[in-house]
């Protein structure tokens, strides 16, 4: 997605997409012994270590503004032109980034020259996500877009080396209210603030989400949705399709 575009969305971006701190966590340790660290699509800051020497790049001035007092310093670019020298960096991440970049390939391209250790890359397996209620039940078209945008793990595990993929269940009070997160908030998708954190609603046709979001409505007013997946009120994590897709670049 363009930067014009991340202008509109991250409006009060950061008041919804806050880190979690078990989702921090994982990120953390899959960086290893890195000390350099190059978050990519960095947005506002959320998830970058604050123990290791961070570069961030992010194509929206908007979002760059929103990052906290003290944040590493950020460079205005994109994934597929990163103003780096060649292997100048331990690793990479990128927490839900590459589903924006405008060409994947160049991207990893670009992130496999710049770093010499470690890629890390926080994604969704949507053959998982499909499945969650609101994908599959109110709005198909948001699989059916992220499909054309989003690199599956099998291609991940194509063009990157030495590719290990881990399972992150996502809390059910999970404090990143992006679009999965909210798999036992059915409510929280009916505000207009929360939508506007997640690229997704930004996507898809105005008339199509209003459909979805009518059918949710009613189900919850007259119970529907309770009756059907009420359950989901009574778990702590859900495995949602979250991803944390580790490449080791050098042999060990």
């Amino acid at each position: 997605m363009s930067a014009p575009a991340y202008d509109q969305i991250g409006i009060n971006y950061s008041d919804i997409r806050r880190a979690d701190p078990r989702i921090e966590a994982a990120i953390w340790e899959a960086l290893g012994d890195a000390r350099t660290v190059l978050n990519i699509g960095a947005g506002t800051g959320s998830y970058e270590p604050t123990d290791r020497d961070v570069i961030a790049v992010e194509p929206s001035p908007v979002m760059i503004a929103q990052r906290p007092a003290g944040s590493a310093p950020a460079i205005q670019g994109v994934a597929e032109a990163i103003p780096l020298e060649d292997k100048s960096m331990d690793a990479t991440m990128g927490v839900f980034t590459m589903q924006h970049w405008d060409d994947v390939d160049c991207g990893l391209t670009e992130v496999l020259r710049v770093t010499r250790k470690r890629i890390v890359f926080l994604t969704l397996d949507l053959d998982v996500t499909e499945l969650m209620w609101l994908c599959r039940d109110y709005l198909p078209e948001i699989i059916e877009h992220d499909r054309k945008a989003f690199p599956t793990i099998t291609r991940l595990q194509t063009t990157l080396p030495n590719v290990q993929v881990d399972t992150i269940p996502v809390p059910a009070d999970c404090t990143d209210g992006f679009l999965v997160a909210l798999w036992s908030r059915p409510e929280a998708h009916l505000g207009s603030h929360v939508r506007r954190a997640s690229s997704t609603w930004h996507r898809l046709p105005p008339a199509v989400i209003e459909n979805g979001l009518d059918q949710l409505r009613h189900d919850l007013d007259n119970g529907e949705w309770d009756r059907r997946f009420g359950h989901l009120r009574t778990l702590d994590t859900l495995d949602v399709g979250l991803r944390l897709v580790t490449a080791e670049l050098l042999a060990k």
